[in-house]
């Protein structure tokens, strides 16, 4: 930006800075001015709580890796001298593990939010690919430090995950070796967690900037569904969603703070608090909540694919659930290419808004079905669940693009919020 197209600023140091380095205009531009849809809700909040969360955890994080210590033999024992000795350790590492939890609950709302109007439509889709590599990026860092603790479901928690890349053919195997650094899990497995859950935020922080970038190009979706048709649409940034966003984080960190303060292992599994023992196997190996309904399709599969009468296995049931782990999350990256319906909004495609509430209340029951173990009626249940979950996303969809009908479209964004208006006067 060249200093002959931007207004001159009245503090003088910021005017100096600017005129060599136009950061103020630049924030001015894109936070300020910024045209977006006068009709936003409160969905629209948690974008940036789930960056006022990214942050919170990279500072917590950055704290409290100048106390732990990433060696088997003292690394349980360091997570409690911070937790006693060290000056407000207990309430750094409180904020950042509960801050794992509450940041993947902004995410998973935002996640539903994109998923309901419609965001990852066209011209829009590499904005939604960027959000599923986040998320992507997400659940490593967090698996990655919910093995630092070093307690027993942190070691087993590793053990099993790990293992896993052994069902690839030809290359699972170094895959493992890889990751542990060795022949199990062990002190050069903890070192390269430590490492990578250290260094992953920064990627994450380069991903969002894309993320927002894209979203700036594109401009926002809204709950219509609809392009703003001009200037009667659209309201700048500041200060109208600066203060609504600003509402929202407060509420969000409230409640973040009661679980903080009143409830801090609510979230956490018991285990995780006896140092790990490689030779005592819990009772029943879980994963955090927010891995539950990918962990159930993991273990969906109990069975080989073969060919009939021929004892040929295609698939062994441990490469199947891989598989299905992983596309469950493909399914995501995809999802801006399978849905092709011409109408963004669920509020006009009332089948596909059927579709996914079953869709969300089905991740919910895949969750249950992660938590519980792996026998009885829950298998079943997983199975038919998983079985839901991928054709909502080859079957369903599909579908309603050909045969779904829609609900009338209002003609314009600002229509459509006076008329609204008019009907709460009246």
């Amino acid at each position: 930006m060249s200093s002959g197209n931007r207004e001159k600023l009245d503090n003088p140091v910021m005017e100096w800075v600017d005129s060599r380095l136009p950061i103020f205009s630049l924030l001015q531009k894109e936070y300020g001015i910024f045209p977006t849809p006068k009709n936003f809700n409160y969905f629209w909040n948690f974008g940036a709580i789930a960056m006022v969360m990214l942050s919170l955890m990279i500072i917590t994080g950055i704290v409290l890796a100048m106390s732990y210590a990433a060696n088997t033999e003292i690394a349980f024992d360091s997570v409690e001298r911070i937790m006693r000795d060290v000056n407000h350790g207990w309430l750094l590492r409180y904020l950042h593990s509960n801050g794992a939890s509450f940041f993947f609950i902004a995410v998973y709302i935002h996640i539903f939010r994109g998923m309901y109007y419609g965001s990852y439509k066209q011209p829009r889709e590499l904005l939604w690919m960027l959000g599923v590599l986040i998320f992507l990026l997400m659940m490593a860092t967090a698996f990655m430090g919910y093995v630092l603790p070093w307690g027993q479901m942190s070691f087993w928690g590793a053990t099993v995950i790990t293992n896993l890349f052994s069902a690839i053919p030809l290359v699972g195997d170094s895959i493992v070796t890889l990751l542990w650094g060795g022949f199990s899990v062990d002190n050069p497995t903890l070192n390269r967690f430590f490492a990578l859950h250290y260094l992953f935020p920064f990627l994450i922080v380069g991903v969002v900037f894309l993320h927002v970038w894209a979203l700036h190009v594109t401009g926002s979706n809204n709950p219509l569904g609809i392009e703003p048709k001009g200037k009667q649409d659209t309201l700048p940034f500041h200060p109208y969603y600066t203060m609504k966003d600003s509402f929202g984080i407060v509420v969000f960190l409230i409640i973040f703070a009661g679980f903080v303060f009143f409830a801090p292992n609510y979230m956490g599994h018991p285990d995780n608090y006896i140092p790990a023992n490689p030779l005592v196997t819990p009772t029943h190996i879980v994963p955090e909540w927010y891995f539950l309904p990918f962990y159930a399709i993991l273990r969906a599969i109990t069975f080989d694919i073969a060919i009939p009468f021929t004892g040929l296995v295609l698939c062994p049931a441990k490469l199947g659930g891989v598989l299905l782990m992983f596309g469950s999350i493909a399914m995501l990256f995809i999802l801006p290419f399978l849905d092709k319906h011409p109408v963004r909004s669920a509020r006009f495609r009332p089948w596909y808004k059927i579709a996914l509430i079953l869709f969300v209340i089905n991740a919910f029951v895949l969750g249950v079905c992660g938590g519980k173990p792996a026998e009885g009626f829950w298998v079943p249940l997983a199975q038919l669940c998983t079985v839901y979950y991928f054709a909502f996303f080859v079957v369903i969809i599909p579908f309603l693009n050909k045969k779904e009908p829609v609900v009338p479209l209002p003609n314009s964004i600002n229509e459509a919020v006076l008329n609204k208006n008019t009907k709460a006067a009246s």
